[in-house]
């Protein structure tokens, strides 16, 4: 290389590499942080208005799970239950509301729905920390005969899947698949027979006990 060509592109890459390996870069070091400019910490009540925000945006929770968020992002409880009841208030939190929402949407056995009867709905509630009271309220004003119409539906599309399944075994897969999902034995059995029988099966002997 003579002195009128200008240095290789890489150059600097091997000279960078060099000053890592022996320790001797010429960089200087960072600023210490100003911890002026950074300014105060954040407000916690600020903070907590946000994740509460940010936690209602797309679906509605229940005040439990909002709790439990707070409580995994160490806001302090005081300021936690007193936001609570201040998005409460304004109709933000309802877990009435919260709970019929809950319930039409994995009732129905269609649209995406999991067909989940009255026990199953209960329980789901339950794990999201709404009251027995509000529960018990809100899966009394489902219509009685939706839960026997998600159950005819679960069977049959579960049936188009059992086509070389005996009918015995079928039986069995679908009162198995309807109790998992809340259903009581005595409803999942009839539902079952019925079904079959339309299809033009045979209609199975109902057990002592299922």
């Amino acid at each position: 290389m003579t002195e009128d060509q200008p240095p290789p592109a890489w150059l600097g890459d091997v000279a960078d590499g060099v000053d890592a390996w022996t320790r001797r870069t010429s960089r200087p070091d960072p600023p210490p942080p100003d911890t002026e400019a950074e300014g105060p910490d954040a407000d916690p009540e600020s903070v907590a208005r946000t994740i509460l925000l940010d936690q209602l945006t797309g679906r509605a929770r229940s005040r439990q799970e909002l709790r439990t968020k707070l409580a995994s992002r160490r806001v302090p409880d005081e300021i936690a239950e007193r936001l609570l009841d201040r998005f409460e208030e304004v109709g933000l939190i309802d877990d009435t509301a919260f709970a019929r929402t809950w319930v039409s949407q994995r009732q129905s056995a269609g649209g995406g729905g999991k067909g989940l009867a009255r026990r199953a709905l209960a329980q789901e509630l339950r794990r999201k920390g709404v009251a027995d009271e509000t529960t018990r309220a809100v899966l009394d004003e489902l219509d009685p005969t939706a839960e026997e119409a998600a159950a005819r539906e679960l069977v049959r599309r579960k049936l188009r899947t059992l086509t070389r399944v005996d009918d015995q075994t079928a039986t069995r897969r679908l009162v198995g698949m309807l109790a998992r999902k809340g259903y009581s034995s005595q409803l999942a059995f009839s539902v079952v027979r019925d079904e079959l029988a339309a299809g033009g099966r045979d209609e199975p002997e109902e057990p002592h006990s299922i």
